[in-house]
């Protein structure tokens, strides 16, 4: 395991504060050189995965309440044995 010196873990706190002010200044600069083309496609791939996973609920046919049902059957059978028993 490494253990830092208190000289060791400022030097590094002053990379990070470093190296935090200059991301911003890439962001900035990136953002405003974006074309609208850009940020369509920026939006589209962060959407992407929850637009897959979104279900209407209008058209969904499926509510388990079939599987649930059989559940239901099967304790119902399996308390029906431990009173017998």
């Amino acid at each position: 395991m490494n253990v830092l010196t208190q000289a060791e873990k400022k030097k590094w706190m002053r990379q990070w504060k470093s190296a935090a002010i200059a991301l911003e200044k890439v962001k900035r600069i990136e953002l405003a050189t974006m074309t609208d083309d850009d940020v369509r496609k920026a939006v589209s791939w962060l959407l992407a995965d929850t637009i897959t996973q979104y279900k209407n609920p209008r058209y969904e046919t499926y509510s388990g309440l079939i599987e649930q049902q059989r559940y239901f059957k099967k304790l119902h059978r399996k308390l029906a044995k431990e009173r017998k028993a």
